[in-house]
């Protein structure tokens, strides 16, 4: 029965991809063209890769912000017909997921978008009444990772190796472990979020896209995936409101995996570092966390996001905490640059966030992104610092930035830091 439902699956792939292929192939203005947005495996590998500040931008940036309310997932196990409940993963800080296992191995897995996932066991079968869920086939060893900031937690696990094709460039991975699978050609390029590689999908025989919340911009990618019967889980970690609630999305991953034990024990260890740095005593200095958009606008982190958790830990005093009033849930708030001097131009600490804009050569590139830098107190007591690109890919040990901050305004060694970086 399984490889039945294995050869149906691989037939109607192969049926959507042909309709795909007519749809590329078939000269404009004879007839009435599929809208696909196929992208060749060609343009894909020379398409620019979603970048890390993509994935934060989106997921900060209020594009998506009504997706953030946790209303959407259940508040008591699904009851699904043939399916038994046993049990429900116990969270201790995320709020975005729900975890339910079932006997036989099935377990169901919710996001706070409305994202529902039932995933079978290897050698079962799905459930007959499974509408509005999408179904995970175990063992799940062909991803596809377009959410870069979730790979760091499979690696964690040692199940970086399910990941065979990627949304990111070689070059636009800032950790070890995909850069390293790259070059072996143990993971591939398979064409960025927006326009994936969908032949290269099917050919790879992809279990299972990974996205960022970026992918809530193109709902035509996810329908075609789905079409492709490729099930389509947006990770939504960076939506947590402490750093811990991010961290323990390796939970989830870990049960996608069948590597709870592993999971359970990294998350207990990043548990125990983050009491270790908890402890830093309040000094009194005042930190600014932002990055410059392109308009010259400025954005900063919400005071009730991980971010600036962490700054607080580490001892700082987050200069936009009078901003906790305000509406809406993205983790990130635009203002404009008359906004931000008011509000920052004398706080002791400017951390640059290069993970959206790329990183600053030097204080001279930040004044000219605008003058008025040039007047900030941090800028003229070369207190300016920012955070390296890897720190939104290292969700699996993104606490040692509270580390990072005691170490800045306690003027400690430099040569501790993790993710901060002084501008000089």
């Amino acid at each position: 029965m399984m490889e039945y439902m294995r050869e149906k699956k691989s037939s109607k792939r192969i049926r959507v991809l042909m309709l795909i292929l007519l749809t590329v192939l078939v000269p404009a203005g004879c007839g009435n063209a599929v809208k696909s947005g196929y992208t060749s495996a060609e343009d894909s590998l020379q398409a620019d890769s979603v970048s890390a500040g993509e994935e934060q931008t989106s997921d900060g940036g209020g594009a998506s912000a009504d997706k953030r309310e946790n209303t959407y997932i259940d508040e008591k196990a699904p009851e699904i017909k043939g399916l038994k409940y046993s049990d429900t993963m116990e969270l201790s800080y995320a709020e975005g997921f729900r975890v339910d296992y079932y006997e036989e191995g099935y377990k169901i897995f919710q996001l706070r978008n409305g994202d529902a996932f039932i995933l079978v066991p290897e050698g079962k079968e799905a459930p007959e009444d499974t509408e509005g869920y999408q179904i995970l086939y175990a063992p799940l060893d062909h991803i596809y990772m377009a959410a870069t900031s979730a790979m760091s937690l499979f690696d964690a696990i040692d199940a970086a190796d399910a990941v065979t094709m990627t949304g990111t460039q070689q070059q636009g991975w800032y950790i070890d472990a995909p850069r390293e699978a790259m070059k072996r050609g143990d993971m591939i390029y398979a064409g960025k979020y927006s326009s994936p590689d969908y032949e290269m999908l099917i050919l790879n025989e992809c279990d299972a896209a990974i996205e960022s919340s970026m992918i809530f911009h193109t709902p035509e990618v996810q329908e075609m995936l789905r079409d492709l019967d490729i099930p389509v889980f947006v990770d939504q970690s960076s939506y947590e409101k402490s750093s811990l609630g991010r961290s323990e999305w390796i939970r989830l991953y870990g049960a996608m995996m069948d590597r709870e034990d592993e999971a359970a024990a990294y998350f207990e260890e990043q548990s125990r570092i983050m009491d270790e740095v908890s402890g830093y005593e309040e000094t009194g200095k005042t930190v600014a966390y932002f990055s410059v958009n392109s308009d010259g606008s400025c954005v900063i982190r919400r005071p009730e996001d991980y971010v600036s958790e962490m700054i607080r830990k580490g001892g700082g005093e987050y200069v936009f905490d009078s901003l906790k009033e305000t509406d809406g849930n993205a983790a990130t708030i635009t203002i404009s640059m008359e906004e931000f001097y008011s509000k920052a131009a004398d706080c002791d600490y400017l951390i640059y966030n290069s993970t959206i804009e790329g990183g600053l050569r030097d204080k001279e590139e930040l004044i000219g992104k605008n003058a008025l830098f040039g007047e900030f107190s941090a800028v003229r007591k070369g207190n300016l610092w920012q955070v390296n690109r890897k720190m939104y890919q290292s969700t699996d040990k993104v606490s040692q930035f509270i580390r990072d901050v005691h170490i800045m305004l306690t003027d400690g060694d430099e040569a501790m830091l993790t993710f901060l970086e002084k501008v000089r």
